[in-house]
């Protein structure tokens, strides 16, 4: 089984609104960052990555008022909004937080640096990068990516909602199979939705293992992370890990 050591955890903006479509959800958050918490707990850095999903999503922006370009940076704003409760709750639980931003924004967070990041990371700091990469037409997916490769990350959790990667939607095919490992060539073949192109592309170019796994059932992360149990699912490089 794989030890982690440094995780880039990937958040997206829809599970900080909870059971709502839209906004904050504090109580939800707090949920979260507990889980978050109990891996630092355990001697593992934490970075992160999140969304703006459910405040503004720049991609599904009405193109008839707003260029895609300006949409996305909206959604960056929106994604520096759920970083700073974060790291809000985060610090009210004890644990000291840095919020880094791609765009700067010095009075509220500090620049992305990446030696300061690792910095931070090795000083036992849960580290929030947010407004994506700081450039338009790039999804929050390829952010995380983009900063696993820079952090050299042991692996890229990505923490949704669903369980993990199913053969089919488990929305619409109550017959659908959760696949607790499937090879970054497999993944390939079958054309499974886990990340964007372009976000699967840099993890796959840097033999970054993904795992996708559910947030919101509790301890899932430190089973995971800290204890080595199966749950959620595991892409990788070889047929074996």
């Amino acid at each position: 089984m794989a030890s982690y050591h440094r995780v880039l955890l990937k958040l997206s903006g829809e599970v900080l609104a909870g059971d709502s479509t839209f906004g904050l959800d504090m109580k939800a958050i707090s949920k979260i960052c507990g889980e978050i918490v109990s891996l630092t707990k355990n001697g593992l850095e934490i970075a992160m990555v999140v969304g703006g999903g459910n405040i503004f999503r720049g991609a599904r922006s009405d193109e008839e008022y707003l260029d895609r370009a300006q949409g996305d940076y909206m959604g960056m704003l929106a994604t520096v909004i759920n970083a700073l409760a974060l790291q809000s709750v985060l610090e009210r639980l004890g644990v000291p937080t840095r919020v880094q931003t791609a765009i700067e924004m010095r009075e509220l967070a500090e620049p992305f640096i990446r030696r300061k990041a690792l910095r931070h990371l090795e000083k036992g700091r849960i580290v929030i990068f947010a407004a994506g990469t700081g450039s338009p037409f790039f999804s929050s997916d390829t952010a995380a990516a983009l900063r696993a490769a820079e952090i050299s990350a042991d692996c890229l959790l990505k923490a949704t909602k669903v369980d993990g990667i199913y053969d089919k939607d488990p929305a619409v095919n109550p017959d659908a199979r959760l696949l607790p490992r499937v090879t970054y060539a497999e993944a390939l073949q079958k054309q499974l939705k886990i990340m964007d192109a372009a976000a699967f592309s840099l993890c796959m170019e840097n033999r970054i293992p993904i795992l996708v796994a559910n947030i919101l059932k509790e301890g899932t992360l430190r089973d995971i992370l800290v204890l080595g149990r199966e749950a959620g699912t595991v892409v990788h490089f070889e047929k074996e890990c």
